[in-house]
């Protein structure tokens, strides 16, 4: 229980912060961060956290994120805003994956294989830090739909590397053919699960509540990852596919499940990160060697801003959006899932792997959660104003960043 005392003390505070939040470069992420690093056991020692807590609560953060940001992009978006998607995937993550090996191998001493893990547990991205930035909708459209669809495939992506450089440092064999397997079952889900339910809401015999609306679509998250857990498939893939499938398929089921899946990703990504801050212990902190901290800094200040700009040479974006899409890499959820995996294969440098980790995912969530104020500003975009007073406007357009009729409207003046 003192867990639970912890979290909603703390969640309170965020909650009454929230407004100046808002409008300066405090952050209520950093706030949950801290507060576990305080009450864990390198501060006071008042909550004692499991290795196993702190992946599932992760696990189920990274998956509700997922698939509330799937429902923000229909097919249709996705097919207009590939070009720039694809190529933050198809370049610019593999570049990212590199980019941090090398330095991993150099400077902090690790072996090829496990460097090249770090390089892919470190390579999938989480917006949910930088929420000015992907979660208002006078953001131009373009720049919030590449991170978006860039964060939402690259985590399942990167999945598949984990597991085969985790099987080549511990001298196995990786199965290449399973990974594979495991990544198409995850996008199959995705795709038939939403599908068979929602044709079957077609049926005039179901009918729901309009007050139980919002739940069809969380009824589809649970079955989903259920399912995908059960048979090892990609469930992070499976989660945002589900979402942009929602999306297209039915636009009034993703509007409706649209305020309560932004509440509910809040409350997990809260949740883990209390938790994930309990391990940021000082022994973790000092432990490192000068090398060991050089590649988490050059991680966030190098690696990501210089593949993103590689990737987005001679694209559409403007410098003021390159600049935001170079820099705002968070490293997230997913990879305190991977470097927890990483930790627990018991691999030679699996502890060093995941100290790496840690302290590269809380100095970014420093970073980037403390400076979307500052390049909203810089995009000429004005924060939220008298938030703690009321609802404003920018706040209740804010809530409707997620309804595809909006979206179609913001679309045609800002694709060009």
């Amino acid at each position: 229980m003192a867990l639970a005392l912890a979290f909603g003390i703390v969640l309170l505070i965020s909650i009454s912060l929230s407004g100046l939040a808002a409008r300066t470069v405090l952050s209520t992420a950093l706030l949950f961060l801290l507060a576990g690093a305080l009450l864990g056991q390198g501060g006071a020692g008042l909550v004692d956290i499991s290795l196993g807590t702190v992946s599932r609560l992760a696990d189920i953060a990274l998956f509700t994120v997922l698939f509330t940001d799937g429902q923000r992009v229909s097919v249709q978006a996705l097919r207009e805003g590939w070009r720039l998607s694809g190529r933050a995937l198809g370049l610019g993550m593999p570049l990212i994956l590199v980019g941090v090996a090398v330095p991993a191998h150099f400077l902090a001493g690790l072996d090829w294989p496990t460097a090249l893990l770090l390089g892919a547990i470190l390579a999938p991205t989480d917006p949910v830090f930088a929420s000015i930035i992907v979660g208002r909708d006078d953001i131009p459209l373009r720049l919030r739909r590449l991170l978006n669809v860039e964060s939402g495939l690259n985590d399942g992506l990167a999945l598949p590397f984990v597991l085969i450089f985790i099987a080549t440092a511990a001298h196995e064999s990786a199965h290449p053919g399973q990974v594979a397997f495991e990544l198409a079952l995850g996008l199959v889900f995705g795709i038939a699960v939403p599908l068979l339910v929602t044709f079957a809401w077609r049926l005039r015999v179901f009918t729901a509540e309009p007050r139980l609306q919002p739940l069809g679509p969380f009824a589809i998250a649970v079955l989903l990852y259920a399912a995908c857990h059960l048979t090892h498939a990609n469930p992070y893939l499976a989660a945002f596919v589900a979402g942009s499938t929602i999306a297209t398929v039915d636009r009034t089921a993703a509007k409706h499940f649209h305020p309560f899946g932004d509440l509910l990703s809040e409350v997990t990504k809260f949740a883990a990160l209390l938790v994930f801050g309990a391990l940021i212990t000082p022994d973790r902190i000092t432990d490192l060697s000068w090398g060991a901290w050089a590649v988490a800094v050059l991680a966030i200040f190098l690696v990501r801003p210089a593949a993103i700009l590689l990737s987005m040479l001679r694209s559409r974006l403007s410098k003021r959006e390159r600049a935001a899409a170079a820099w705002f890499g968070p490293k997230g959820f997913a990879s305190v899932v991977y470097g927890l995996h990483a930790l627990q294969s018991d691999i030679p440098g699996g502890e060093q792997v995941f100290d790496l980790v840690a302290i590269t995912i809380a100095l970014s969530i420093v970073l980037h959660s403390s400076t979307d104020v500052p390049f909203a500003k810089l995009l000429r975009i004005r924060p939220p104003d008298n938030l703690p007073g009321g609802v404003n406007e920018d706040a209740e357009r804010t809530e409707q960043i997620g309804d595809p009729d909006e979206e179609e409207r913001l679309e045609g003046p800002r694709s060009g």
